[in-house]
């Protein structure tokens, strides 16, 4: 997964990361403090939810966000779907993207980066085509190019080509606008031109999932890749 850096990627991107999360848990404190309280009033604890996602050149880290769904679980003990378990206020937290405050930590700790290709899960990775892994050759980002460009109303394929897009030409030019662009549609929910008349969705198939129904991997195939991605995790 060897690639070619240019001087901003090799030598100036890791120390704007740098800056701009301490400047973030610096100025914005108190907003960390209240969204803490309210997660923990709306659905208790831990307020902190971390999860292993694939970073850059595959290793495994802990990425934080703030909490957004509840621990309801069926009689068998097992819990139940996302859509079930994602509350009114965990939706409001994932619209306005303060669920992902935490990821300053992430960006701090050089698992992640301002702006990359969003961390997927293992098991999402284990069904990517050695191509489409190729995103894994940089760190993951708080946003990104595909984000911009209808974050979940973009179909898996979509999204994982404009990931390859981004990886091929790491710019400042090109980081500074899709900075200003993730700003828009957070605050002014403006999406992707591409998808201005797509609704988003809060939840969306994993991407092996999404291969199943489509028919572009067989029962037994997935069930193998889901293997992988517990093996990986060492579950």
């Amino acid at each position: 997964m060897e690639r070619k850096q240019g001087f901003y990627e090799k030598y100036i991107k890791r120390l704007i990361d740098i800056v701009c999360a301490s400047a973030a848990l610096i100025v914005f404190w108190w907003l960390y403090l209240i969204v803490a309280i309210l997660v923990r009033i709306n659905l208790g604890s831990p307020v902190i939810f971390k999860q292993p996602r694939p970073g850059k050149d595959e290793k495994i880290f802990n990425m934080y966000k703030f909490r957004s769904m509840t621990d309801a679980r069926d009689e068998n003990g097992n819990l139940l779907p996302d859509e079930i378990r994602l509350t009114k206020f965990g939706k409001a937290l994932r619209s306005t993207s303060m669920d992902e405050l935490p990821e300053a930590f992430n960006i701090l700790n050089g698992t992640m980066t301002l702006i990359g290709p969003r961390p997927q899960l293992v098991r999402d990775m284990t069904f990517m085509t050695p191509e489409q892994r190729m995103r894994h050759c940089v760190r993951p980002g708080l946003s990104g190019l595909a984000q911009t460009r209808g974050r979940n109303a973009l179909a898996w394929d979509d999204k994982l080509a404009t990931d390859l897009e981004y990886v091929q030409n790491i710019t400042f030019l090109g980081d500074v606008k899709i900075v200003f662009d993730t700003v828009k549609q957070v605050f002014f929910k403006q999406k992707g031109q591409e998808n201005k008349d797509i609704d988003e969705v809060d939840i969306t198939d994993d991407y092996g999932d999404y291969l199943l129904k489509k028919g572009l991997v067989t029962q037994e195939e997935y069930d193998q890749k889901q293997k992988e991605a517990r093996e990986i995790l060492g579950v």
